[in-house]
């Protein structure tokens, strides 16, 4: 491998942590008794916490932007105070969704490109994760992580998720993302039109075109496949990742997932 080479490899990827809340009551929040989602404690210590200290430790990941609809917040508890004083974290208001949080950063220029992405409540996150994604979608405009159905039932038979099906498996999205560069800013806007059935598979797919929908109803392309065919409509490479981890694609979005991450945490 040249000197180039060797120094391409070890380029550090800026991140974006997004850790506000959707619009609306959420549940867990108000089970938890906090203001905000990333604030829930998870094995003793505020899900946004797990997430950022396995940012800030990978070789790869450096610095790392955290989008929060209040940072004065954050900075006011204890256990999330250290966010605003890392030298490597930037905390930055968000906005109303994901979308146009990233929009307005982007736009702001307040992330350089190409980042990764991910959530708060992707509170299982390591650094093996981060080196199989930043290897998969190395090269693309815009990648997603992805789970096969047998990797995440072998290992957690009870865990239940939303599946896309396609000919090569069922597939559930994993909170890591990939914005290769400008390129992917048109798929981010679509995506704002579309987050809010983020959890009915058909109405995704459908948003597509309808020879996507109709081509994965009938079984007749791969995930990959799939991903390219959707990526033509906005002129880029569009790549999935298949994860090796299971737990990749297990979030906090119900009581069960929580006591599950507890579980898988405890036995690490």
């Amino acid at each position: 491998m040249s000197l180039d080479n060797r120094t391409a490899a070890q380029e550090r990827v800026p991140a974006i942590l997004l850790a506000g809340s959707r619009p609306g009551r959420d549940p867990l929040t108000a089970a938890a008794g906090v203001t905000y989602k990333a604030l829930i404690p998870i094995a003793g210590r505020p899900m946004v916490d797990h997430v950022a200290r396995t940012l800030l430790a990978h070789p790869r990941i450096g610095p790392v932007v955290v989008l929060v609809q209040d940072p004065a917040a954050f900075a006011a508890d204890p256990a999330t105070a250290w966010l605003g004083d890392h030298p490597g974290i930037r905390m930055m208001p968000s906005g109303a969704g994901i979308s146009q949080s990233l929009l307005d950063l982007i736009d702001g220029g307040g992330a350089a490109l190409p980042a990764l992405v991910t959530t708060a409540d992707n509170v299982l996150l390591t650094g093996a994760m981060i080196d199989s994604f930043l290897a998969g979608a190395a090269g693309s405009d815009i990648a997603v992580a992805m789970v096969e159905r047998r990797t995440l039932l072998a290992a957690y038979p009870e865990s239940k998720r939303t599946w896309l099906k396609f000919r090569d498996g069922w597939w559930s999205g994993a909170n890591l993302f990939w914005i290769g560069g400008p390129k992917a800013r048109d798929v981010i806007a679509f995506w704002r039109a579309v987050e809010q059935d983020r959890k009915k598979g058909w109405k995704i797919l459908a948003a597509f075109g309808p020879f996507l929908l109709i081509f994965s109803a009938l079984r007749l392309l791969s995930l990959r496949q799939g991903m390219k065919l959707a990526g033509r409509r906005f002129r880029v490479s569009a790549r999935p990742v298949a994860m090796p981890q299971p737990e990749a694609c297990i979030d906090a979005d119900k009581p069960g997932d929580i006591a599950l991450i507890e579980e898988i945490l405890a036995g690490r």
